[in-house]
């Protein structure tokens, strides 16, 4: 159901930024002005355009509403005056130290701790000569 809304809702959202650029700017500094190619007269295509854009408005801000009460069914009631959900003495203890994320993936794997600086290449053994 929520997935279905949020498409209509998209729809509804790019049809209306459609129809907001379709109407004719007032100073005429951004807008084109218009021209030929009109499908009505002026006024008759401000007063669809303006109509058209007072429904898509009033479906955008129906579908909101909606959307937030669809998704506020799915939420758990409480309560503000009630204490924390578990007392402190239940928590689990923080560790001092942790050390750095490869040494806990390390103990959680069960290997002991490496130590942190990368150990100094071997020397090469010596050439025997025949």
């Amino acid at each position: 159901m929520q997935s279905v809304l949020i498409v209509i809702h998209i729809l509804v959202v790019i049809a209306l930024v459609g129809v907001v650029l379709l109407q004719r700017s007032e100073g005429g500094v951004l807008g084109s002005g218009g021209g030929s190619g009109n499908f009505m007269t002026g006024r008759g295509q401000a007063n669809a355009l303006s109509r058209a854009t007072a429904i898509l408005g009033a479906l955008f801000f129906a579908l909101s509403i909606l959307m937030s009460v669809i998704a506020g069914w799915s939420r758990t009631p409480h309560s503000i005056l009630r204490g924390p959900a578990a007392p402190a003495s239940q928590q689990a203890p923080q560790p001092v130290n942790p050390g750095n994320i490869l040494d806990q993936l390390k103990q959680l794997q069960g290997q002991p701790n490496a130590p942190s600086t990368p150990a100094a290449p071997a020397a090469p053994a010596p050439e025997q000569k025949p």
